[in-house]
């Protein structure tokens, strides 16, 4: 078990993130414009537009709040006057919100894509296998929050951000912060870093075309006939 842990938690990572890295850096270099939506976008699209919205609002809150909550130092938050049970209780409260607004979106989505047989017709089993991925990812990040309440000390989030910091930063021992980490957490980490392990073979990547040079740019194109 000991083995498994550390295959899982302390090898697994570095493999999502280089196959995540590598993988979007090649398909951004060589395939960016066979991104496409199978012109299912047409098909109930308002169906779409809202189950879009919600989603795309809920996963981006989470992503921070993840981003934030597991690399952040305790000293930087206690600085802040915010105490561990009371950051514990905050990450629970927001997680709980944000990630109901993204299921909300999620089951929009699943539901669009597998009841309507011309939208399941243009969609490939990796469209497929990712919605369903996410949301059950998202199911599972929901049913931890009863277990950290029930650790409203915070520990198992001091556990969870130990590991992350100690991820990021190359530092040993990481997957040995998680020896005593119930089992949902475990499958909940490890399904988070499979996201990334397939995002770059799935229309996730379509993230990196999003145009943020534009809204920088102090003029508009304009072609003439």
């Amino acid at each position: 078990m000991d083995y498994l842990n550390t295959l899982l938690f302390g090898y697994y990572p570095y493999i999502a993130i280089s196959v995540f890295l590598i993988g979007s850096l090649a398909r951004y270099d060589r395939d960016q414009y066979t991104w496409r939506t199978g012109s299912s976008q047409f098909l109930r699209a308002a169906e779409l537009r809202q189950g879009s919205n919600w989603f795309h609002v809920g996963i981006l809150l989470l992503f921070v709040g993840h981003f934030v909550g597991l690399l952040t130092p305790p000293d930087v938050y206690h600085t802040l006057g915010l105490s561990t049970s009371a950051k514990q209780i905050l990450a629970v409260v927001a997680g709980g919100i944000f990630g109901g607004v993204c299921l909300k979106g999620i089951i929009i989505l699943v539901r669009r894509r597998l009841t309507d047989p011309r939208i399941r017709a243009t969609s490939s089993r990796m469209d497929i296998f990712i919605l369903l991925l996410i949301a059950v990812q998202l199911v599972l990040g929901l049913l931890t929050l009863p277990f950290s309440l029930y650790h409203y000390d915070g520990a198992n989030m001091l556990l969870l951000a130990e590991w992350a910091q100690r991820i990021v930063t190359f530092k040993s021992g990481a997957a040995d912060q998680l020896s005593e980490i119930g089992f949902i957490f475990k499958l909940h980490l490890f399904l988070g870093q499979t996201l990334f392990l397939v995002f770059p073979f799935s229309r996730l990547v379509h993230v990196w075309s999003v145009p943020v040079g534009y809204m920088a740019r102090p003029y508009q194109v304009v072609r003439r006939r």
